[in-house]
């Protein structure tokens, strides 16, 4: 199997020291990105651990196909313990960062410890370097990029960084590259805010060579031929099929379509598309630079899940109140997800849907922690008793479009998700529209023959994580040319995804969570019969946890002294 080369570089903030460890045995076998992190936080953080404290650990890692030229492989991976659900997390970003951390020669970077000083760590193929950064205290993610490019002359391609948002701590923080591209997804970027760590620098010129199969080739060749509307509005052109099938969430979850969708879908946010965007290597150029001449707004989106939770959720018909969203979530360094939601769980509380004004006011708000702001900064499932809305999170996460009421095997995999309420997790969707070919799709209603899709899914999303390969390669990267490209045979790589969804989730376990935290806001046919043979066909016990003897009872490291 090809697998990502180079040691372990483990960074002590708090200590300012870092050291190199080999870890091939462990590369081997774990080939690299989500499945990397997720073995080596499995060992080596506290079962018992704060997500805000100096004992979780964060784990940058790449894969083998970020040592291609291959159109989609501009991603890398990062996993930490999640200060939104608590239980171990994998996130990950496109745009450029990742063949600039491949040249540092490591195979993932640790970042442990807490600084008592705001700090940028630079890391380089020939070493470690600490710097104070005082100065830049609640500075936004351009703002703190711009410093960097200054002094260092080091662009945001080789970069990653956190906004006021992750500084105080917000729940929901992401992780920021590229400027615009994110780690959203459960709160990383309040890890690296509770480490008092405002960015991180890669940078070197001694990448590993790794042989990648001449399909590479013909992949990119055919995402750069290929026609498809998501080269012209990216995720956004599901926004008006979403809705015609009532998959759309409105007003805070409380209706499945919204009468405004035409402002703020597919051809709404085309129209305010002013370049082609991509990410490193790839040639699909799925990306939505977008401008509004009127307001002077530019941003790289929205994207559809931007557009539900800041449009139809809540009530917001205009896409360049969006597009405004989405610039300043970017920019305080917030997931336009769980942020949308929150908003619109404010909205509802206030009776305020479709206050734009109030949207953004609130936004600012959630990221400095001000006034109801932090409030809405502690996610969904802490607040929603004091606002008198419903809890609509998975495991604490706040839920993404693509309705589970409608699209009923979606809904499914929100619940089994060891990351919560995520649509990429095992990304069913696009069997249910569906958005594949008539012969792999699936009845929307109902979970008859689904249990087994939503495992294969999750284990075959792992490899993609760790190779790290896009999601949207699905029509060009068949199962065929994926056991090529990884020199391993398809059901090798799906029982290596299997192995690390039941690592992640004997983590969860060890935190507590068990079948109980697999369950939805909402009621969906034969959904316990369905959760029974999914944990069957796992192997996991019927409580939704996973046997001890699995990986050899507790192994993961003790707490720090």
């Amino acid at each position: 199997m090809k697998h990502v080369r180079g040691p372990l570089c483990t960074v002590d903030v708090g200590a300012r020291t870092s050291e190199t460890e080999n870890i091939d045995d462990v590369l081997e076998e774990y080939l690299g990105g989500r499945a990397l992190g997720t073995k080596l936080a499995h060992d080596r953080v506290p079962f018992d651990v704060d997500p805000l404290g100096a004992d979780n650990r964060l784990y940058f890692a790449t894969g083998p196909l970020q040592h291609s030229t291959m159109s989609f492989t501009g991603r890398m991976s990062a996993t930490s313990v999640s200060p939104l659900t608590g239980g171990l997390l994998s996130s990950n970003a496109g745009g450029f960062l990742s063949r600039n951390f491949t040249g540092t020669g490591y195979s993932a970077v640790e970042i442990t410890g807490a600084s008592d000083d705001l700090v940028i760590v630079h890391v380089t193929d020939e070493g470690v370097e600490f710097e104070e950064v005082p100065d830049l205290e609640e500075a936004t993610v351009p703002e703190t990029c711009d410093y960097i490019e200054e002094e260092h002359g080091l662009e945001n391609e080789h970069t990653v960084v956190i906004g006021p948002g992750g500084e105080n701590q917000v729940r929901f923080a992401s992780i920021m590259t590229s400027k615009e591209r994110a780690f959203g997804r459960g709160g990383l970027g309040a890890v690296l805010g509770a480490k008092n760590v405002k960015a991180i620098t890669f940078d070197g010129d001694s990448t590993h060579e790794i042989e990648i199969p001449p399909v590479q080739m013909e992949i990119h060749g055919e995402a750069a031929q290929a026609e498809h509307p998501m080269k012209e509005s990216g995720t956004t052109s599901v926004t008006e099929y979403a809705n015609m099938v009532e998959a759309l969430p409105t007003r805070y979850f409380s209706e499945l379509s919204f009468e405004g969708a035409a402002g703020i879908g597919g051809d709404a946010v085309a129209e305010k598309k002013y370049k082609k965007g991509t990410c490193s290597a790839c040639a699909f150029a799925c990306k939505l630079p977008t401008k509004d001449e009127e307001s002077g707004v530019v941003t790289e989106g929205p994207e559809y899940e931007t557009v539900m939770a800041f449009g139809s959720n809540s009530g917001i018909d205009d896409v360049v109140d969006v597009m405004k969203s989405n610039k300043l979530c970017d920019d305080l360094g917030l997931d336009t997800i769980s942020a949308g939601d929150a908003v619109a769980a404010y909205l509802a509380s206030e009776d305020e849907f479709g206050n734009a004004d109030l949207i953004h006011e609130t936004v600012e708000k959630i990221a400095y922690r001000e006034g109801i702001g932090d409030t809405l900064a502690e996610g969904i499932d802490e607040f929603h008793d004091e606002l008198g809305v419903e809890n609509w999170t998975v495991k604490g996460m706040e839920f993404p479009a693509h309705d589970g009421r409608t699209l009923n095997g979606q809904g499914l995999a929100f619940a089994t998700s060891n990351r919560g309420a995520d649509h990429m997790y095992a990304e069913f969707y696009p069997y249910e529209y569906p958005l594949v070919d008539a012969d792999d799709a699936f009845d929307k209603d109902g979970l008859e023959n689904k249990p087994p899709k939503v495992i294969e899914l999750e284990n075959v999303n792992v490899i993609k994580d760790s190779g790290v390969l896009c999601k949207f390669s699905r029509d060009f990267v068949t199962p065929e040319r994926l056991e090529t490209l990884l020199d391993a045979d398809y059901e090798e790589l799906l029982d290596l995804g299997g192995e690390v969804v039941s690592l992640e989730r004997h983590f969860n376990n060890q935190r507590g969570f068990d079948r109980g935290d697999d369950a939805l806001p909402y009621e969906i046919p034969d959904f316990d019969q369905g959760l029974a043979e999914y944990y069957d066909e796992r192997g996991w016990n019927d409580d939704g946890t996973v046997p001890d003897d699995q990986f050899g009872g507790d192994t993961a490291a003790p707490a720090d002294d």
